[in-house]
């Protein structure tokens, strides 16, 4: 047994079964994949693969018992090289954090500055993408730390941490009626919002669904003509008067937004909690520590360390604490300009 033929089997799952892709990821020929299947195969002797012809098409009972013991071997197996790293090349490496375009564009920019001149022999990849992948990216191997808001959380394959709450603001452009009666002291209240069309996010990212459930427990429709990962993008569209915009308080700039008025509106949509996520069993190397608490100051490397030993399904008291990067602002000095 080898850690090839488990390989082997693991990007057979994750590849939907299909070798000539399993081939490529593992830079081998499809030949060369059923081979080391069938050997491992052999080893256990029972079948792991359900077969028609030559064809995969899905895991035996004994396979779906080994996969998961073949998941934590191979997670093992980082691990150790992790930390012969760890002595071998102290402070230096590579680092890879996964985020949402809402976090790598607000949240992150001063925690990487930080991080990076702190640490400078390390090398860290900002990769983005939506929560769901983020999270996939995580399970995998393939990013080290991820940040999100939604979906993290979801995953028992995870651990993942709150770092702090925010909450939403309503984008207008300096002229429109819910500006003025803004100014005036008029609260907004969600019927009064319901008459206009919307620009928000897509379902699944920073906080939409918070959004949903808000209009769905006054049974109130709305009409969102326009849906992005992008707040930014929403912004634009707001600009250009296709709706009201519903965005992330610490999206909105009052500097640089001079065209559109925030309007507070924490009173309307639940509160969302910022999520840092890892792997559950990984070994993190040392910077990855400082990245984390960089990031969130109250996630102390004991604080991580407890809540990786913490068993799957046993809680943890852990509390969202204000935002301490100072890229993110507080829904009341998002409107302010604080």
């Amino acid at each position: 047994m080898n850690f090839q033929q488990l390989r082997a089997v693991r990007e057979a799952v994750r590849q939907r079964f299909n070798l000539t892709s399993v081939a490529e990821v593992l830079h081998t020929s499809q030949p060369g994949v059923s081979r080391q299947v069938r050997e491992l195969e052999d080893e256990l002797g029972v079948d792991l693969f359900v077969r028609v012809g030559k064809r995969l098409t899905g895991l035996t009972e004994p396979g779906k018992v080994a996969l998961p013991i073949i998941e934590r071997l191979l997670a093992e197996s980082d691990n150790l090289k992790r930390a012969g790293a760890d002595f071998a090349r102290a402070g230096s490496g590579t680092l890879t954090v996964a985020a949402t375009h809402s976090q790598a564009r607000y949240a992150l920019p001063p925690v990487v500055r930080d991080f990076l001149a702190a640490n400078p022999q390390v090398t860290l990849h900002l990769n983005q993408g939506s929560p769901r992948q983020i999270a996939r990216w995580l399970i995998d191997g393939e990013a080290d730390i991820g940040v999100a808001t939604e979906a993290l959380a979801d995953y028992d394959e995870l651990v993942a941490l709150p770092c702090y709450r925010w909450s939403h603001v309503v984008v207008v452009p300096q002229g429109h009626a819910l500006a003025e009666e803004d100014r005036q002291g008029v609260g907004l209240t969600l019927e009064r919002l319901a008459q206009f069309p919307l620009v928000t996010y897509e379902p699944g990212y920073t906080g939409r669904r918070h959004i949903d459930e808000a209009f769905e427990r006054e049974n109130l429709g709305r009409e969102i003509v326009l849906a992005a990962m992008d707040a930014d993008v929403v912004k634009t569209y707001v600009e250009l008067g296709l709706g009201v915009g519903i965005i992330a308080s610490i999206a909105y700039d009052p500097a640089r937004d001079h065209g559109l008025h925030a309007i507070d509106v924490r009173h309307l949509f639940e509160v969302n909690t910022t999520r840092l996520a890892v792997r559950r069993g990984i070994y993190l190397r040392d910077y990855a520590y400082d990245f984390i608490q960089t990031f969130a100051s109250p996630l102390s490397r004991a604080l991580v360390d407890r809540a990786l030993a913490t068993p799957h399904g046993q809680p943890l008291e852990l509390s969202p604490e204000p935002p301490p990067p100072s890229a993110w602002r507080t829904p009341a000095d998002a409107v302010t300009g604080g």
